[in-house]
Parts: structure tokens; sequence; C-alpha cells
């Protein structure tokens, strides 16, 4: 078996496209995290303001078991 050269090889500089996609692939995960930020922000909201009103008609009352 070949022995590893010890020092390591440099990488070959990164083409265009290269740093096109990956900054295609950044702005797309940003605005996927802002929006996951601001629905959760929306249900939040919303799941605070479920408890505060009444419920309407009779009360809710435990169903008895005919067993």
């Amino acid at each position: 078996m070949a022995k590893t050269p010890k020092s390591s090889k440099s990488s070959p500089p990164r083409s265009t496209l290269a740093k096109t996609n990956k900054a295609r692939r950044r702005r797309l995960r940003l605005a996927r995290r802002t929006a996951i930020q601001q629905e959760k922000a929306e249900r939040s909201e919303r799941r605070a303001g479920v408890g505060q009103e009444p419920r309407a008609g009779t009360p809710r009352k435990r169903k008895a078991s005919w067993r």
C-alpha cells in the first residue's frame, strides 16, 4: 500500500457557480427560518386568545358511562 503524504493538499479555488449556489441556499434558509418564526408568533397569539371567551351554550359535562 502506498504511503499517504503528511501534508494535506490544498483545495481548489471555489467556482462562481458554487458561490452563487451557496448564496442562494443561504437566502432560502434565511427566508424559511423567518417564515417559521412568524408562523410560530402568530400561532402563539392565536393560542393566547383561545381560552379567554366562555363556551357558548350549555356547559360541558362528563358523559355518564352506560356500563
